[in-house]
C-alpha cells in the first residue's frame, strides 16, 4: 500500500527534486518514466503506467510532472489524492506552483515531503498544521523555537489547537442545485438534485459539533416518525475527513471537529422527480423570409413567500435574426447575438406569479427547414431560504470544554444547475 518514491520533474523529464522513501528503486526511474510517457503520446493519455512490476502515477500541473512510483499492489486513488494534496500545499506556501518556485524553495520542499509522507505512508496533509512549524524562514529557526503542534500527533490533524475568535459563530449553508430537462408537454425527462453543505467556522478552541438532519434512513432505523415533517433519502453521500464515519454508520449522526475557516462538510445527490419550479413556454410566429415573433410566458411554481433572485431566461433565436424589439411585463430584455439568444432578466421573481415577454426580430433569410425552436430554453436562478428536496437541519449542537456561548447560523439556498425546457414545434406558426 506504500509509495516508494515521489519525483517532481520538468516537462523534459529531468528531475527537479525527489524523495526515495524506501531506497529500493534504481536511479533510472525518471528516465524510464519519461520514455514510457513519450511512447504513449499517440494513445489516449493515461495517468497510470505499468512497466516491469512498477506502477507510475502522475499529475501534470503547469510545467511540472508530480510523479509517484510503487512496486506493490497499492491504492491508486489514495496516491492520487496525496499528489493533489501535495500540489495544494505547495500552492498555499508558494502562491504559484511551477518549476521556478520549486527551485527557489528546495529546503522547504524537502521538509514538506518528509513531513507529509513517512516511509511511503501519507501523514500530515493539512496546510494549516504544516504552516505552524514549517515556515518560509524555517532554516533560521533555533532549537528553542521549534515546536510540534498537537494536531500533528493527535487524531485531529486538520485543526491546530489554540485558535481564538472574538465572536464564536458557525455558518452552515445548505445549497441544492437542480439539474432538470423537461419536455415541451411538461413531462420530466431528467431530474436530479445535487446538494452540498458548506461551513464557515469561527469557533475558538477544539469544539465538537453534532448535526442532525431529517434523514429517512435515520428515522426508519430508530423506529421513530417525523411527525408532520418530511424526510429525505440521500444518495452518494461524501464527507469531509473531519466527520466520524463510524458514528454516522451507527446512528446517522454527523459528528465532527471542524477545521477553522471555510470547508465543504458533505455533498449528496437525490434522484427524484422535481416539478419545474420556474416554467417557461414559448410561442413562435414565423413570417417566411421577413420576420419572427416570440411570445414567452414564465411562471413560478413555488409558494408566494419565496422569491427567486437574478432569474435569467435564455430563449434561442435564429442565427440571422436582427433589428430586435421587445415588450416585457417585468424585468429587462436584451439580444445576445454571440449566443443567438434573448436574455430575459428578472431581478426578483416572486412565487405564484406569471409574467410575459414579447419579442420581434427581422430575418435576413429563412427556409422551411430552419430549426426555429429546436434548441431548449435554459433558466438560471437562485432562491434563498428554500430547498426543493425538503431537507432540514433538525439540530446543530456546539460543544466546547470551556463552555463559551456559540451561535450557529443555518441558511438554505436552491439554485439552477443544468436547467432546460424543450420548446414545442407545434407552438411555431408559419405565415
Amino acid at each position: 500500500m506504500a509509495t516508494n518514491a515521489i519525483y517532481i520533474l520538468d516537462l523534459k523529464g529531468k528531475v527537479i527534486i525527489s524523495r526515495n522513501y524506501r531506497g529500493d528503486l534504481p536511479n533510472n526511474i525518471p528516465q524510464r518514466f519519461y520514455s514510457l510517457l513519450l511512447e504513449g503520446e499517440e494513445e489516449a493519455t493515461r495517468p497510470v503506467i505499468l512497466d516491469d512490476n512498477l506502477t507510475y502515477m502522475y499529475v501534470k500541473h503547469n510545467n511540472l510532472y508530480m510523479m509517484a512510483v510503487t512496486e506493490n499492489n497499492t491504492d491508486v486513488a489514495m496516491i492520487f489524492y496525496f499528489l493533489y494534496k501535495l500540489i495544494s500545499v505547495f500552492i498555499d506556501y508558494f502562491k504559484e506552483l511551477e518549476e521556478e518556485s520549486i527551485r527557489d524553495n528546495f529546503t522547504i520542499v524537502y521538509e514538506l515531503l518528509d513531513e507529509m509522507m513517512d516511509f511511503g505512508y501519507p501523514q500530515i496533509t493539512e496546510s494549516q498544521v504544516l504552516q505552524e512549524y514549517i515556515t518560509q524562514e524555517s532554516h533560521q529557526l533555533t532549537k528553542q523555537q521549534v515546536h510540534v503542534p498537537a494536531g500533528v500527533t493527535g487524531a485531529v490533524n486538520w485543526r491546530p489547537e489554540g485558535i481564538k475568535h472574538r465572536k464564536n459563530e458557525l455558518f452552515l449553508d445548505v445549497i441544492e442545485s437542480i439539474n432538470l430537462l423537461v419536455a415541451s408537454n411538461g413531462n420530466i425527462l431528467r431530474s436530479e438534485i445535487h446538494g452540498s453543505m458548506k461551513v464557515r467556522c469561527n469557533l475558538s478552541g477544539m469544539p465538537d459539533l453534532r448535526l442532525g438532519l431529517n434523514d429517512k434512513v435515520q428515522f426508519e432505523s430508530s423506529g421513530k416518525t417525523a411527525g408532520k415533517g418530511k424526510t429525505v433519502e440521500m444518495e452518494d453521500m461524501t464527507f469531509h475527513q473531519c466527520v466520524r464515519l463510524n458514528r454516522f454508520e451507527t446512528d446517522r449522526t454527523i459528528s465532527f471537529v471542524p477545521p477553522d475557516g471555510e470547508f465543504e462538510l458533505m455533498s449528496y445527490r437525490l434522484n427524484t422527480n422535481v416539478k419545474p419550479i420556474i416554467w417557461v413556454e414559448s410561442f413562435v410566429e414565423s413570417h417566411k423570409g421577413s420576420r419572427v415573433e416570440y411570445m414567452v410566458k414564465a411562471k413560478s411554481n413555488f409558494k408566494e413567500r419565496s422569491t427567486a433572485n437574478n432569474v435569467i431566461i435564455v430563449i434561442p433565436v435564429p442565427a440571422d435574426a436582427d433589428t430586435p424589439r421587445f415588450k416585457v411585463s417585468i424585468g429587462n430584455v436584451v439580444y445576445a447575438p454571440e449566443k443567438d439568444a434573448i436574455l430575459w432578466t428578472i431581478k426578483q421573481f416572486q412565487g405564484g406569479k406569471e409574467y410575459y415577454m414579447r419579442a420581434h426580430f427581422g430575418l435576413q433569410s429563412i427556409s422551411e427547414s430552419d430549426p426555429v425552436g429546436a434548441r431548449p430554453i435554459s433558466v438560471n436562478f437562485e432562491i434563498p431560504y428554500f430547498t426543493v428536496s425538503g431537507i432540514q437541519v433538525r439540530y446543530l449542537k456546539i460543544i466546547e470544554k470551556s463552555g463559551y456561548p456559540a451561535i450557529p447560523w443555518v441558511r438554505y439556498i436552491t439554485k439552477s444547475g443544468d436547467y432546460q425546457i424543450k420548446t414545442n414545434p407545434q407552438n411555431t406558426v408559419a405565415k
